[in-house]
């Protein structure tokens, strides 16, 4: 047995501060584990009491004359690490601490948990929280409420794993009333120990679980997190679907930054591109958490005799309904969750035809009519469900006075069983729907009450079955200087320079493959002219100063100059412009700089998080960058496949690929370059924000070149 083992399936419990006072916690978790059926052996251990709940108890767990698997200690935090110390001795193997007071409180607690911690570490204990509900194990043979929680869920194939424990009470009741069950229900606290990647690693091993859920406050782990979750939602052994709900999306996460990436990356950048990187599926309320999590749960079973979760192949959906009204609902909602109605092949036009009255609509959403018998749903849903170009169906009834819910539902169970496509349902109502509802619930398959419900919750299991099939490429082979990069920065932080503009930036840059424009510093007027000459007309003439990082706003920029008379007016009125935006500026010169050849504008970007590390972004860019935002954000390292979508997630992306005449943009060179600026910041650690803005990506085979940069640098110690 290994110790999270010990954790959900113990074979003995004991329960260190369990109270003989009803409303005391120790209480009310002892007679929880009593009252739900614990199939194993419980021990109450108080040194003040004769017996807990008429069950005989022990002055301390080290009196117990038997084995004890599980430490349930709930005690105040000085006393809880001397239980620890004396649960060890005894020989547990898994420890849960419900009580507060600990790192949550202040320096002493931290201590006191970090000390425990260590102590487990040492003896090969796991330890779920402190400052938790508990765990939940619904499995017939095990039947262990090790919560505070008095509501003993359905067994189910399902896990939960929550930070807050509050929420775990709302979540169990809300279960209850949606007859939802739980293979597994855990409440971390302040993840001591065991956190979210343990359990989902746990749970990605066990028979019982086929879809975890998640409630997330904060991460601890980043670039680990990623590459062992990818695994878990999308490996070829056991794929499990995990769906998460994070609190805080709408803080206001982003740090005041000197680039226009740090300006527009938040906290919550951060979150999204781990999940997606990881493929876990995102979702906005616990409501549309439990939808989601019943359309995964799905399963049909196949030839061989196995269970197979149904996925959609694709994103074509057929809507079978009994009122307009709904179906109009579904199809929009259909559209906006990233599906698109089928369109009916001629021979399934030709069977609704002949199954459905003259009234009825035979194109999609099908419309079967009020007065519709099982019969009629049926035969439309047997049409529709066989058409090869339908990915999966939405089936919707409204209740009637002629209408059969549960004949329906049986209807719906005998396709559904037949094929290998989803089919999600929405009976609507409560009441008079109810046992049909429970007719399909009790089958397996999705039923929701509202026709919106069932439609994004189709779009959830679509985008994971396009997770679970993306294609993999091969990755880029890039030449790179990281010597010269790493002897660039050094040499920059050495004299204090924490600020590279775009003579050093540019030189950097090349260092990892990008193409750069001919650039030089002028200081002077004719010195300007000189080099716009040497350069070669046209050219681009921008503001050079450590306390203007953003040109335009100082109006320091010209470009498409042509002519000697033409540069030196650019170079006056670019100074005079600077000293009127910033009157302390120190002004370094103004850049003279080749004119680009076309391009498509892009913006190319990094910031640096703790823990996290690299944040890159990708956008559409130039002056637009922040007033459109229409930006993806990934954290490094960026693999080829990772830099393709995020090419391809931008709505931009369609000036990218040809618009309206356009030529095509270079596709492949910027998926490259998001790959090279991915290992410039990983290999670089002193690079704390970095902006390539824009990057102009000209006609396909023809490159992209970097127009205009800014990087941000800061000493890392040893």
């Amino acid at each position: 047995m290994s110790s999270i083992d010990a954790v959900f399936a113990p074979r003995s419990v004991a329960v260190l501060g369990a109270s003989t006072t009803p409303g005391k916690v120790g209480h009310d978790i002892f007679e929880n584990i009593l009252k739900g059926g614990y199939k194993g052996t419980l021990y109450p251990v108080n040194p003040k009491a004769k017996s807990v709940l008429s069950v005989r108890a022990y002055p301390s767990i080290k009196d117990i004359p038997d084995q004890v698997d599980l430490a349930m200690v709930i005690l105040p935090p000085q006393a809880a690490e001397s239980a620890v110390k004396e649960a060890i001795e005894k020989g547990v193997k898994g420890i849960v601490i419900v009580s507060a007071g600990f790192r949550e409180v202040g320096e002493e607690g931290r201590a006191i948990e970090d000390r425990i911690v260590t102590l487990c570490a040492e003896a090969g204990v796991r330890v779920i929280g402190p400052n938790c509900l508990g765990v939940i194990n619904p499995n017939e043979a095990v039947r262990l409420n090790g919560s505070f929680s008095s509501r003993m869920p359905a067994s189910g194939n399902i896990s939960f794993i929550s930070q807050s424990g509050a929420l775990c009470t709302s979540v169990l009741d809300f279960a209850a009333d949606r007859e939802f069950g739980f293979s597994k229900f855990i409440s971390i606290g302040n993840k001591a120990d065991v956190d979210e990647l343990d359990l989902l690693r746990y749970l990605h091993e066990d028979p019982e679980t086929e879809v975890i859920m998640l409630y997330l406050e904060e991460l601890r782990r980043g670039p680990e997190f990623i590459e062992a979750v990818k695994e878990i939602t999308s490996g070829d052994r056991k794929p499990t679907p995990v769906l998460v709900i994070k609190s805080g999306r709408t803080s206001a996460g982003a740090q005041a930054a000197a680039s226009h990436t740090g300006s527009l990356a938040g906290s919550e950048a951060v979150y999204d591109s781990i999940f997606e990187q990881s493929g876990i599926i995102r979702c906005e309320s616990i409501d549309e958490l439990f939808d989601f999590a019943s359309a995964f749960a799905y399963k049909n079973e196949s030839a061989l005799g196995k269970m197979r979760r149904k996925v959609p192949h694709g994103n074509r959906v057929a809507i079978v309904t009994n009122a307009g009204g709904p179906g109009i609902v579904a199809t929009d909602m259909t559209v906006s969750s990233g599906l698109k109605l089928a369109r009916f092949s001629e021979e399934t036009i030709e069977a609704l035809t002949s199954h459905l009255p003259m009234t009825a609509n035979v194109h999609n959403p099908v419309d079967v009519i009020g007065d519709a018998a099982s019969d009629r749903y049926e035969n439309a849903l047997a049409a529709v469900i066989r058409d090869e170009g339908v990915d999966g169906a939405l089936v919707i009834l409204t209740p009637q006075s002629m209408t059969n819910a549960l004949g329906t539902a049986e209807a719906i169970a005998r396709i559904a069983r037949r094929s290998h496509k989803p089919i999600l349902c929405c009976f609507m109502g409560i009441i008079d729907v109810s046992a049909g509802v429970k007719f399909l619930q009790e089958k397996g398959i999705p039923v929701f009450r509202f026709p919106e419900n069932a439609a994004k919750a189709f779009g959830a299991i679509y985008r994971y079955s396009r997770w679970m099939n993306r294609q993999i490429l091969a990755p880029f082979k890039l030449e790179q200087d990281q010597d010269k990069a790493a002897r660039i920065i050094a040499e920059r932080l050495a004299v204090g320079k924490t600020y590279l503009g775009e003579l050093d930036g540019l030189e950097l840059l090349k260092c990892y493959g990008f193409e750069t424009l001919p650039t030089q510093l002028a200081k002077t007027e004719d010195e300007a002219v000189a080099l716009a000459e040497k350069i070669g007309l046209p050219v681009v003439m921008k503001i050079v100063s450590d306390q203007i990082i953003h040109k335009s706003d100082a109006d320091g920029v010209r470009v498409g100059l042509k002519s000697a008379d033409e540069v030196r007016a650019a170079f006056n009125t670019i100074v005079d412009n600077a000293v009127s935006f910033k009157k302390d500026a120190v002004i370094d010169g103004v850049l003279v700089q080749k004119m680009a050849d076309p391009g498509q504008e892009v913006i190319l970007g990094m910031n640096r998080y703790p823990i996290f590390g690299p944040l890159i972004m990708f956008g559409m860019g130039g002056i637009f960058v922040e007033v459109f935002q229409d930006v993806v954000f990934r954290l490094s390292p960026v693999s080829r496949n990772e830099a393709r979508r995020m090419v391809r997630m931008i709505k931009g992306v369609k000036l990218l690929k040809g618009f309206r005449g356009r030529p095509k943009a270079d596709m492949v060179v910027l998926e490259k370059l998001l790959v090279a600026l991915s290992d410039l910041v990983v290999q670089n650690p002193q690079i704390q924000e970095l902006d390539i803005n824009p990057l102009l990506v000209h006609a396909e085979g023809q490159g992209a070149t970097v127009a205009d940069c800014r990087i941000i640098l800061k000493a890392v110690e040893e």
